[in-house]
């Protein structure tokens, strides 16, 4: 399944790629794709491929990544990591180092999930961003609340495993991008 869908919706996509690619370069720099290691499934380290949104020489977000960030489609690219193997359309999200490979007894049960490009958390916390900047200390409260909580749904999605689940957050992931 999730080769199919990302195959078809790259080529369907192919000329929004094109689009974005180019006014991501142009607003933040050739070539406009960020990359970034990321810990997979058996925390494996992967390179994911986002569009970027920061400007590189002053490390501030742009207008366009702005809206990039907020409509999702910064987070396109992924596709591409789905197509080499890297990640699942349904899977806890890819994050950085110190985190789901730091993860310690039942835990580490979520690392046996190929990461995706959506999941319960994800859609949960799909304005973490804006969440984190209201904090007084953002780390400790991703740290101390955040990661806590999407550890848990991803725990809960390992257990409940199945193609009907994957529909649902697929769906769900729709409904949410399109409000």
């Amino acid at each position: 399944m999730d080769y199919g869908l990302s195959f078809v919706a790259v080529i369907f996509l192919l000329p929004v790629f094109f689009i974005l690619m180019i006014v991501s370069s142009f607003d933040t720099g050739f070539p406009g794709i960020f990359r970034q290691e990321r810990i997979g499934i058996g925390g494996r380290i992967f390179i994911i491929y986002k569009f970027r949104t920061y400007h590189p020489e002053n490390s501030t977000k742009s207008k366009i990544g702005c809206w990039m960030r907020k409509s999702k489609l910064d987070e396109l690219p992924q596709l591409f990591n789905v197509l080499k193997g890297d990640m699942s359309l349904v899977g806890p999200r890819p994050d950085i180092s110190g985190y789901y490979d730091e993860l310690k007894g039942e835990d580490r049960l979520v690392l046996q999930l190929k990461p995706g490009l959506t999941s319960e958390a994800g859609i949960k916390f799909r304005n973490e961003e804006e969440l984190l900047s209201k904090q007084e200390n953002t780390l400790q409260y991703n740290d101390e609340i955040l990661f806590p909580e999407k550890v848990k749904m991803n725990l809960n999605y390992y257990h409940q495993l199945s193609f009907i689940k994957d529909a649902q957050i697929l769906l769900k992931t729709f409904s949410v991008l399109i409000k």
